[in-house]
């Protein structure tokens, strides 16, 4: 099958099935989700068959798949055109792949839902908007597919339409990424004054060869950076993530763990060679990173709510991924990115497992003993608990652990946070889940836990074969690995930047190595903070059945993290409250009483000039010729006056 066929086949099938479900759904009642699921995984078969057509590990150059003319106005054209290399595919085999096990999850998850043709048309149209960003070969076909993930983002937090907190936390959502949006806008209207194309392959040529590029290369690196903020949660553009726990569980998964959140980081991971020539933007990213992992990592300890403590985890997690991408480790970033979205989505999966068995309780105290009723869900849920703590040897060892190496080499500051980041990371991740599934049961006695049925825990195990396995793919030789398949099969998408980075004196990336024995002391140290993580737990909280208190219950130092560091309240008093005040003041005295007033007015005085003219016109010829010979004597009057 041809280029030409296959991608915007691979893109379009997600579309087909959402206007399918949107147009036909209510006639296909139970059947909408198997449609739905059916289209995503063809798309992922898709992309398989591209992913092998292509031969990433031979294929040096990208394969450009104009699909057709888009606009064109003056020098400025841009084409609806995919580009195929290998980040791209990486990026299309994590989505639809995670995506197509998140659609079959649905089916179970969302069987008897009124809205459920609504619900996976509206998954399908995030598949193909997502599909759409990462595949494009210009930043304005890229900027469609972004805001595209953006409606959708918000069209499936609010899917409860009777639910007041989720139509809030999709308006939040919205709001907060189009503040964001604003930046990534002026950065594409910056790029394309400097490089005069918005194509990826033309920029990267362009860049180096205008004279002041290196004077504006930082206000464009920064105004991307702050698009990515906003897509990908950081501090302080995070505010949306935790909210958006109000969709339903399968959009947690789909969207705030393994995909739209990433978008972020793949667009400075396809921007490489911009940020590669601006250290000290990248300096800033590590900070900002580092300070977000840490930041959300705090806030985790004290949540009760089980998926609002993996969206701080999610938040924290990011952080690590901006930290590689700050320190030019773009393969550790991507290699993260990866391995998060198995053990994350499995995570979210199985919190809507127990969500789902115990009839919408979400809170960790009223839940406890459910690892004997759910046996596939608990042990599926402990492996990715101990993947995202990073605990040897699954995936979340080797991914974190490669960042930290790389936070070392930055500066050993960012290494000990990145280190008591991973600390907490063990202690509320712990703590969640024995919580959940050990101990004492506090389920409602009305409530009896169950299973969930096969198209629920069949997810389950294929994404923990993931979060398991995924990390072999990069294993250091001091860890008894010595494998750089993600080295080698990235080393074309970064090869400019390394290029850039080797010509000019200012440009950098990460190419440093530590010697076997530094990397075992590295490593050494992150297994004593996942200890110290889950021992402190253990013997403090399990071993004396302790629960944790209601978030508002604490006081002193302890009520900033429960409270979230009262940030919503900080953009509430500072920003939102003066601003719906104006906008209060300019609707009901401004317009109403004032611009109203003066249109009205003016109305009425039209309408009593008219009402007086109206008389005039009465239909008699004689009477129009007297008011002809009349004004032509005024006018004539006022002609001699004027001489006299």
């Amino acid at each position: 099958m041809s280029w030409e066929i296959l991608i915007p086949l691979l893109v379009l099938l997600p579309l087909a099935g959402s206007i399918l479900n949107a147009v036909f759904g209510r006639f296909l009642k139970g059947f909408a989700g198997i449609l739905g699921t059916l289209f995503s995984f063809a798309s992922f078969g898709a992309g398989v068959i591209a992913y092998l057509q292509y031969h990433p590990f031979e294929n040096q150059v990208p394969q450009i798949v104009n699909f057709f003319p888009w606009l064109e106005v003056g020098g400025f054209k841009v084409d609806v055109a995919y580009q195929v290399d290998q980040l791209s595919l990486f990026m299309t085999l994590i989505i639809t792949g995670i995506g197509s096990l998140i659609h079959l999850y649905s089916i179970g998850y969302m069987k008897g839902n009124p809205g459920i043709a609504r619900f996976f048309s509206y998954l399908n149209l995030f598949l193909f908007a997502m599909l759409h960003l990462v595949l494009a070969e210009n930043l304005v076909v890229l900027f469609f597919g972004w805001e595209g993930v953006g409606l959708c983002s918000y069209l499936l937090i609010g899917f409860d339409t009777h639910k007041e907190n989720a139509a809030n936390a999709s308006i939040k959502a919205f709001i907060t990424n189009r503040i964001a949006d604003l930046a990534m806008i002026a950065g594409i209207a910056l790029t394309y004054w400097l490089a005069g194309s918005v194509s990826f392959t033309k920029i990267a040529e362009n860049l180096p060869q205008v004279k002041f590029f290196q004077q504006a290369l930082p206000i464009v690196a920064i105004c991307f950076f702050v698009g990515a903020m906003g897509k990908s949660a950081q501090f302080p553009f995070h505010v949306w993530l935790p909210d958006a726990m109000a969709g339903p569980t399968p959009v947690s998964a789909l969207i705030h763990a393994a995909t739209m959140v990433t978008a972020g980081l793949f667009l400075i991971a396809r921007l490489n060679y911009i940020f590669v020539l601006v250290p000290q933007v990248g300096f800033w990213i590590v900070c900002i990173g580092t300070f977000t992992a840490f930041f959300a990592a705090t806030i985790g300890v004290y949540q009760n709510d089980i998926k609002k403590v993996l969206a701080y985890s999610t938040v924290s997690q990011l952080g690590y991924m901006f930290v590689a991408m700050g320190a030019g480790a773009y393969v550790a970033g991507l290699f993260h990115l990866l391995t998060h979205a198995f053990f994350k989505a499995l995570l979210f999966l199985g919190s809507g497992s127990v969500i789902h068995s115990l009839h919408d309780e979400q809170d960790l105290r009223r839940m406890g003993g459910l690892k004997s009723q759910m046996k596939i869900t608990w042990w599926t849920f402990l492996l990715g608990t101990l993947a995202i703590a990073g605990a040897p040897p699954f995936s979340g060892f080797f991914s974190k652990d490669l960042i930290l190496e790389k936070a070392y080499f930055f500066h050993p500051v960012f290494f000990a946070m990145g280190i008591v980041t991973a600390f907490l990371t063990t202690f509320y991740m712990f703590r969640l889940t024995l919580l959940a599934f050990t101990g004492k049961s506090r389920v409602a006695p009305s409530t009896h836990p169950h299973e969930s049925p096969w198209t629920m825990t069949v997810p389950l195990v294929i994404l923990a074969l993931g979060a398991a396995f995924s990390g072999y793919l990069l294993v250091p030789e001091s860890l008894g690995g010595g494998v750089d398949v993600l080295e080698r099969y990235f080393a074309p998408v970064f090869a400019q930047g390394v290029s850039y980075s080797s010509k000019l004196k200012n440009a950098s990336i990460a190419v440093h190595h530590l010697a076997p024995g530094e990397e075992i002391i590295l490593a050494l140290c992150s297994l004593g903070a996942i200890a110290l993580g889950f021992g402190i737990y253990w013997v403090f909280f399990a071993k004396k059945e302790k629960l944790p208190q209601d978030e508002s219950s604490y006081t002193g130092w302890r009520a900033l993290p429960a409270n979230k560091y009262y940030i919503d309240e900080f953009f509430q008093n500072v920003f939102i409250g003066p601003l719906s005040w104006v906008s209060e003041f300019l609707s009901e005295v401004v317009e109403k009483r004032w611009i109203d007033t003066v249109l009205v007015g003016a109305g009425k005085v039209s309408g009593g000039v008219a009402s007086i003219l109206r008389r005039i016109q009465t239909g008699t010829v004689v009477d129009y010729a007297f008011l002809i010979v009349l004004g032509t004597v005024l006018i004539l009057s006022a002609f001699l006056w004027r001489g006299i």
